[in-house]
């Protein structure tokens, strides 16, 4: 894999980029700006949405929505494209997690993570897909989880959706192929805001952070960064490949990961949960 970053081949490209305020999602953001593409970053909180555009420079364009809402989310695949003259390429890395046992799964709980992490995946993607099937090319990644292939205590409902957005994507690649490219990457655990909070959910202490990365046969967590080299090397690199499913999780995919135990030991910490969206 060639390195992404400062490649001019992609300076006049542009980019709408879901999820940017934080973690996967702001680091895909920073890396396509560092490249020369033009991006519109889209998340909900508009504060920090036009501080990162200010830093990010280029040009970048902030777009409050909410992806769960089917009219804010065309809105603003709408608004992306009218001010970038087109997309190039989406990367949609908005998404939510609050872990739950199941007594304590409510339906609202589920629907809460259908509807940002399957159903807004759907409302943005199709938009936007639709647009570029008409322009005839374009190329979109999803922000799947290495859970859309194995289960997890007390992640059911994220599990679900994040499965159900691997098939979606697949299904719509067929679809859409051979204008668009559809593509899924899945992490593993990742250094961001919303990894450190499911550690603290589940207690905190430095004995489950190190009993997890133990369970990752590369015994480490990865980097925001490069988990978002890996995607741009997917969305702009990787011309042959589409409704494929790519895992970058240190080999955690490979087997159950050990850290089940330790965050299903942690049950008694679920009662007082909060939720990180990006």
């Amino acid at each position: 894999m060639r390195e992404v970053t400062n490649e001019k081949h992609l300076e006049g490209k542009t980019a709408l980029v879901t999820g940017a305020t934080s973690g996967i999602g702001l680091a895909c953001a920073r890396q396509l700006a560092s490249c020369g593409v033009k991006v519109a970053i889209a998340g909900r909180r508009v504060g920090l949405l036009e501080e990162i555009a200010r830093d990010l420079g280029c040009g970048t364009i902030p777009i409050a929505t909410d992806v769960s809402d089917e009219g804010s989310a065309t809105t603003a695949v709408g608004a992306a494209w009218e001010r970038l003259d087109g997309i190039d390429y989406l990367i949609h890395a908005a998404g939510i997690v609050t872990p739950a046992a199941i007594e304590d799964l409510t339906p609202e709980l589920w629907r809460q993570h259908i509807d940002v992490n399957l159903s807004g995946a759907f409302y943005v993607i199709r938009d936007c897909a639709l647009r570029m099937r008409e322009r005839g090319q374009g190329s979109i990644v999803a922000i799947a989880s290495n859970l859309s292939v194995k289960g997890m205590p007390n992640f059911a409902h994220y599990c679900a959706s994040k499965a159900g957005l691997v098939g979606l994507m697949k299904a719509l690649a067929l679809e859409l192929a051979p204008e668009v490219r559809l593509n899924c990457v899945c992490p593993g655990p990742v250094e961001t805001p919303m990894m450190k909070a499911e550690l603290e959910w589940f207690g905190g202490t430095a004995e489950i952070r190190e009993n997890t990365v133990a369970q990752v046969p590369l015994k480490r967590f990865a980097s925001a960064d490069e988990i978002a080299k890996f995607v741009l090397f997917v969305t702009t690199e990787a011309d042959f490949a589409t409704g494929s499913m790519l895992s970058i999780d240190g080999g955690s995919h490979c087997g159950m990961s050990g850290c089940v135990d330790e965050l299903a030991a942690s049950r008694h910490s679920l009662k007082s949960l909060g939720q990180l969206k990006c």
